[in-house]
């Protein structure tokens, strides 16, 4: 292969975006690469999103996942070349798709930080909001912004963004396709902390380690089902799922040790099990 051909496909490789991880721990770190498009999630990108929180759905040695971007953005969203030539079957698979790894993040059982610096527009808002816990740089901007293309959110924006802000302040912001400074996503609720973006990867990191040093893995996991799960289910469905998932705690280990630490004023040794 000549030199010609191998920086040509560098080239296309580096188009085509990639997802990088990298582990440390019980903690992975999920990094989108993209940085000369900022980001924007291309078809690839969003297959191989799926198969990582598909792995990290099966493991029970992770504790926390960070998920940020390469360059000064988190995400400007979808890769508007290629939604130029969809039809309506092909929109509607786009869309799916998009959802189906949206889901595989909420409900992959292990806590995910979002760390968002620059812009999280359209579907990178919605994988941000995806996200259990999202960290934000001072400078960080969240819009979905689709009706300035005739489209609308299609990841699952509509409705999470309603569930976290209410369909009034979804509404304005997705028909003025405004964007939401970190300031004020941090008055709505929609991130946990808004930091100085060179502190960013750290504060990410030290929220990541409170919560494996910390909580228990199962009860983890359980509390993760109770709050996503039952979000979808009418309240006293919800309530049940609730009941039901303390309740199978009992039966396990960490709740033995943690009865036991805490009446014998030490730290508990949690082992999952």
């Amino acid at each position: 292969m000549s030199t010609d051909e191998r920086e040509a496909g560098a080239r296309r490789a580096a188009d085509a975006g990639a997802v990088v991880t990298r582990r440390r721990g019980a903690l992975l770190f999920v990094r989108l690469e993209r940085p000369a498009k900022r980001n924007a999630l291309t078809r690839a990108m969003l297959e191989r999103l799926g198969e990582v929180f598909a792995d990290v759905e099966s493991r029970r040695d992770l504790r926390a996942v960070i998920l940020s971007g390469a360059g000064p953005d988190f995400c400007a969203g979808t890769d508007i070349s290629e939604l130029e030539a969809l039809g309506e079957a092909g929109a509607l698979d786009k869309a799916t798709r998009g959802q189906e790894v949206c889901d595989r993040v909420e409900l992959c059982g292990t806590p995910v930080i979002a760390a968002v610096q620059g812009a999280a527009a359209g579907g990178g808002c919605e994988l941000a909001l995806a996200c259990h816990l999202r960290v934000a740089a001072s400078g960080a901007r969240f819009s979905l912004p689709e009706t300035r293309l005739g489209l609308i959110p299609a990841y699952g924006g509509t409705q999470r963004l309603a569930r976290a802000v209410g369909a009034g302040r979804a509404l304005a912001a997705m028909l003025a396709g405004e964007e939401v400074g970190a300031e004020e996503a941090l008055r709505l609720g929609l991130v946990n902390r808004v930091v100085e973006p060179e502190r960013l990867a750290a504060e990410a990191e030290a929220l990541a380690r409170s919560i494996i040093d910390t909580a228990a893995p199962l009860a983890t996991r359980a509390c993760l089902e109770a709050v996503t799960r039952g979000a979808r289910l009418p309240l006293d469905e919800a309530l049940r799922l609730e009941a039901e998932l303390f309740a199978r705690l009992f039966a396990t280990e960490d709740v033995r040790e943690g009865a036991r630490a805490f009446l014998e004023k030490r730290k508990p040794s949690f082992k999952g099990r």
